[in-house]
């Protein structure tokens, strides 16, 4: 069984330098002998479908393993409506191997991941053995919690009053939306997000070039969302053109000009950073900030220092709380290998962040994914002002 399942779904090789390589091979390992330890680990239901006065079938006669197994095919929809056929149903579809199973394989391919939705990787490593008593973990309201289609079912559901303040609010006239763009992935990756920004269809610039905002490295630029909504764009980069160019080509890493090192970080503690003067006048002004991380599975992170320059832009100090921001986990192609969203969250350690925040997976080149993302920050924007 547990062969035909790892042949049902092939697993790509990982990279050996990746960072992300390394949990998935693990992750991989554990998924092709899962099966196999179902069989040893779980123990023989007790209660009988005689004494539920239920009828049994074909089905319910199989060792509970099996059936386990057979349940793994069904989509977890669908696993859902079997269980309200009965109470043995809602039972066995309850199980909280089978809802690991899903997570293990659905996990990595979710294309986003919020503030409200990642779950705790610790929960993923954890053995067999320990998942067998339900009392210890629920990884099906994990599941449900993290689930994209349970995401857009509850934002679906909002209540007519807060859609009718929503429609009151916007007869007021607003400023546009502006926006603090910055990260590793504007600079690192083979495809340009700017120059894509600039030449889409559906996203088009209304202020024609970008207006340069701070000498060097930083410049702003208005869009307009499907012919509605306008948004700014302020886009900062590390360097100036030509020292990018220049570490490009030489395969060095620029000098980041943006922030200024306060503390310097050892094995107790990080290194702190403040943003430059400039940079902060930038922060005091927008409504919500975009990471652009460079998401391709080859790239080899400092995590640390990545997370201190995100926690320096968002400093509460320089303007209010609450303000979005929305992570771009880019790669440059479709065909380019990428580390999966939720890994990026946790590496990042979104979690200790204390405002509203989603990773969104998203391609440089066609811009895939990234509507999906600026969608998700104006209505973050949008309800705070209405709050």
């Amino acid at each position: 069984m547990a062969g035909s399942e790892a042949g049902s779904e092939p697993g790509p090789s990982p990279p050996p330098a990746s960072d992300w390589g390394r949990l998935e091979s693990a992750i991989l390992s554990g998924w092709r002998t899962f099966w196999q330890s179902v069989g040893k680990e779980r123990a023989a239901r007790t209660a009988s479908r005689e004494e539920a006065g239920e009828e049994s079938s074909v089905l319910t006669r199989l060792p509970v393993d099996v059936q386990l197994y057979i349940l793994s095919f069904l989509s977890p929809y669908d696993l859902c409506q079997l269980g309200s056929t009965n109470h043995y149903w809602n039972e066995i579809v309850r199980d909280p191997i089978l809802w690991r199973y899903f997570l293990l394989r659905d996990l990595p391919r979710w294309s986003s991941v919020d503030w409200k939705s990642l779950p705790d990787l610790e929960i993923l490593k954890k053995p067999v053995s320990e998942v067998t008593d339900s009392a210890l973990f629920d990884y099906m309201a994990v599941y449900k919690m993290c689930s994209p289609c349970t995401r857009r079912a509850l934002k679906s559901s909002r209540p007519m009053y807060g859609a009718v303040t929503s429609f009151l609010h916007s007869l007021i006239i607003q400023n546009e939306p502006r926006f603090a763009m910055f990260g590793p992935g504007l600079e690192e990756l083979n495809t340009s997000l700017v120059l894509s920004l600039m030449s889409s269809d559906e996203l088009s610039p209304t202020a024609g070039l970008p207006h340069r905002q701070i000498d060097g490295i930083g410049s702003g630029v208005s869009f307009q969302l499907s012919n509605q909504h306008k948004f700014n764009i302020l886009i900062l980069y590390s360097t100036t053109r030509k020292e990018r160019d220049r570490a490009r080509e030489e395969h060095t890493s620029a000098v980041n000009k943006m922030f200024n090192l306060q503390l310097e970080g050892d094995d107790q503690q990080r290194s702190r950073y403040s943003v430059i003067p400039q940079i902060q006048k930038v922060c005091e002004v927008v409504d919500g900030f975009i990471y652009v991380a460079n998401a391709e599975a080859h790239k080899r992170h400092e995590w640390e220092d990545e997370f201190s320059h995100i926690m320096a832009m968002t400093d509460p100090a320089f303007g209010s709380l609450g303000r979005p921001m929305l992570v771009l986990s880019c790669i440059s192609e479709a065909h380019v290998k990428r580390m999966p969203c939720f890994y990026l969250a946790h590496e990042l350690h979104l979690s200790r962040i204390n405002h509203p925040w989603m990773v969104q997976d998203m391609e440089a080149d066609t811009l895939t994914g990234f509507l999906n993302g600026i969608e998700w920050i104006l209505e973050e924007v949008e309800s705070k002002r209405a709050r």
